[in-house]
């Protein structure tokens, strides 16, 4: 090799641990950057005819496991998942409350028992009755407000829906976007690094509320399906998932009647929980859906239910001899429509609520009573309390047991509470796997700063050797011209 030969493999080095250099810098910057990719470069001999006269830069190469990848965006997708359901049965359980908190559904009906145990004992007491009046309102005001809450979550599950599916078209449109911009470039540049960098956080929102899965296309485009195979972009077309927010929520309306609507993408059904091959299984998508058409419609079945057995055990006609036979008791159904929705109507027989019209002695002496009776009758309130109290077997809904009235409003909160156990442990477990697999990506792809500062020393090294071979050769010339 020449000395000029020598001088251009030097400067050659020279050049490239600059570029060396100025990519740790990066990479040292990026450190805490969510998303950032570690880069490195990619080198390889620059040849001259037959000769190799130096070093060449082929381009940025990003640190990637796609595989490590795949499997920590799927478990993006079931954390979301499992953060959605665990907040909402802890907001649900809050709200029931259990048999220790002093509030809630089972506090409201053994408010009511105790307050209709003392009107046993002392039936001639107007504070007494006034007490058991409204202890009575109390409790239809309770399952009435849980049923309504039970409605606004279904329709806040809805909202939650229509905004997912508007981020999700905006990120599918984002990714178009990229897609064009990194096909168009040098896909070993470091524009092209960042760009890839932004679509791969744009990937992971989505996941947040779908599971995905990604195809390498040529010219660093990339192709995104979900789990299923439905493609939500093929090739430069990126696909915009429908849906229809509903604008009102009631007991009667669900997906199967057409009263909701799913969610579908180029004319395929995704719709968590349908039987459609494309149906979504994960991610907030799969959370919401379950709580907007399976869980709280099962807690508001459940509310009615409750509400139901109360009515019927109070509207026996043994227990007052005064009403009309087949006629409704303590507790009504103003709509008289049948259980669905009869927690959200339950209210107390006008006849003996004297802001309605009636009289508060019908509690003692019946709601058929025209005038008030002996003061000491306490037969139809002791009927009342044994009607309330008797253990009756139940299995519907989720709840299956033998129960007094009370016994089976602590079995559902109960049953809320275990639900909401569940769906913490599950939340827990996931975010472990997801916590694991983030920091083993994070270790295969991110910035591990002291291996970076090692590195720039061996930069230093190097630079410094290309500079002292410069040198040298120069001191060769020089000598040569003094000849």
């Amino acid at each position: 090799m020449s000395i000029s030969a020598a001088i251009l493999a030097a400067r050659s080095g020279l050049q490239v641990t600059s570029q060396k250099a100025e990519i740790v810098a990066t990479n040292v910057a990026n450190a805490s950057t969510p998303g950032y990719v570690r880069r490195s470069l990619v080198v390889g001999e620059l040849v001259q005819g037959s000769q190799t006269s130096g070093v060449v830069s082929l381009g940025i190469s990003r640190a990637g496991d796609d595989i490590l990848k795949g499997q920590r965006r799927e478990l993006t997708s079931d954390v979301a998942q499992s953060t959605v359901l665990a907040s909402t049965w802890q907001s649900l359980s809050k709200r029931v409350g259990d048999t220790a908190s002093g509030s809630g559904l089972f506090s409201s009906f053994s408010n009511f028992e105790s307050a209709l145990r003392a009107s046993v004992t002392s039936p001639e007491s107007t504070s007494t009755a006034t007490s058991l009046l409204d202890a009575a309102k109390s409790f239809a005001r309770e399952l009435n407000s849980l049923s309504n809450y039970g409605a606004q979550a279904r329709a806040e599950a809805d909202s939650e829906i229509a905004q997912g599916v508007e981020a999700v078209n905006t990120a599918l449109k984002q990714v178009q976007d990229l897609n064009k911009r990194i096909s168009s470039i040098d896909r070993t540049s470091e524009h092209a690094a960042t760009l890839m960098d932004e679509r791969q956080r744009v990937l992971d929102t989505i996941a947040q509320y779908l599971p995905i899965q990604t195809v390498q296309r040529e010219y660093g485009s990339i192709d995104v399906l979900t789990t299923q195979g439905v493609y939500l972009i093929n090739g430069s077309t990126a696909q915009q998932l429908e849906f229809t927010p509903s604008s009102t929520f009631t007991s009667e309306q669900t997906l199967a009647d057409g009263d909701l609507s799913g969610i579908s993408v180029g004319g395929i059904d995704l719709t968590p929980g349908s039987t459609s091959f494309g149906a979504v299984s994960g991610g907030m998508f799969g959370a919401l859906f379950s709580l907007r058409d399976q869980d709280i419609p099962a807690f508001m079945d459940q509310l009615d239910m409750v509400a139901n057995d109360i009515v019927s055990r109070l509207s026996d006609d043994a227990i007052d001899p005064t009403k009309t036979p087949g006629a409704q008791g303590l507790f009504v159904d103003p709509a008289g429509t049948g259980s669905l929705g009869l927690a959200s109507r339950i209210s107390v027989n006008a006849a003996v609520d004297p802001a309605q019209g009636g009289e508060i002695w019908r509690l003692r002496d019946g709601l058929g009573a025209t005038t008030s009776g002996p003061p000491g009758n306490s037969a139809i309130l002791s009927a009342m309390f044994d009607a309330f109290t008797q253990i009756k077997s139940l299995n519907a809904n989720g709840l299956q047991g033998a129960f007094s009235a009370s016994d089976l409003a602590a079995q559902l909160s109960s049953a809320v509470g275990q639900k909401r156990v569940h769906q913490d442990s599950v939340l827990a477990s996931t975010q472990a796997q997801h916590l694991t697999l983030v920091e083993a990506e994070q270790a295969e792809t991110g910035v591990n700063v002291d291996q970076e500062m090692e590195s720039l020393l061996l930069i230093e090294q190097a630079y410094a050797a290309n500079a002292r071979v410069i040198q040298v050769a120069r001191d060769m010339i020089s000598v040569l011209m003094e000849l």
